[in-house]
């Protein structure tokens, strides 16, 4: 299981959902957002460890990485960001804003085959986000979205490396089904924030912004806070 949440000051709002879902447009205009209202806010995106993406980079492009290997590069990645970054801010009193969190690899990975348990073990140092916003998608939608005008799908993006199907974009499709299954199946197990992403993109901020009122005030998370204002 995830760790109980210690006592820091700053917040931990992550997104998750499907590629296509959305959740990135969302999480960045949630930034902006902030950003402008003079808020302490810091953004992390998945597997993108200045230290380890090279090597992810490199093992997935020599496609010897196995299920368990693929697993603990990403798992190394995430651990290398939340004790640099994701951490420390939050500790400073800031709010932290995660595009994709450990329920990505959770999902991925038992896709993979790898056993669910010792994945949630392997990831519970980290702590539980204060917000999970799950983006729904049917999977038809997701797959519009993200396969409208790309002319080609990454190896492992499609999972070819599951064997699923010779052509790409069947394989992407049966992938993401599965990663779908294991979404709706945590997204009670972790108490996700379940939002309809078919709808407008605005209509979706709109709603996202009601949600994150609700659970913090956003004076506390002010830059100035604590400190004498500029004349």
């Amino acid at each position: 299981m995830v760790s109980k949440r210690p006592k820091y000051p700053g917040k931990l709002i992550a997104v998750e959902g499907l590629d296509g879902s959305g959740k990135s447009t969302q999480i960045y205009l949630v930034k902006r957002w902030l950003e402008l209202s003079g808020a302490r806010v810091f953004f992390t995106e998945w597997n993108s460890s200045s230290l380890v993406k090279p090597s992810t980079s490199k093992g997935k492009m020599s496609r010897l990485l196995t299920p368990t290997t693929f697993s603990l590069i990403h798992a190394t990645d995430f651990a290398d960001r939340y004790e640099r970054q994701i951490f420390p801010l939050l500790q400073a009193g800031y709010i932290v804003l995660a595009d994709r969190y450990i329920f990505t690899a959770f999902a991925r990975d038992v896709v993979r085959g790898v056993d669910f348990d010792w994945v949630e073990r392997l990831y519970s140092f980290a702590v539980q986000p204060d917000v999970t916003l799950y983006f729904r998608a049917p999977l038809e939608v997701a797959l519009g979205r993200i396969l409208d005008g790309r002319p080609e799908l990454k190896y492992h993006e499609a999972g070819m490396d599951l064997g699923l199907s010779p052509d790409p974009y069947e394989s992407f499709r049966i992938f993401q089904g599965r990663i779908l299954e294991q979404y709706e199946m945590l997204a009670p197990r972790y108490h996700f924030t379940t939002l309809d992403a078919t709808r407008d993109i605005h209509e979706q901020q709109a709603e996202v912004r009601r949600i994150l009122r609700q659970k913090f005030r956003l004076s506390d998370f002010k830059k100035t806070k604590g400190r004498r204002a500029a004349a």
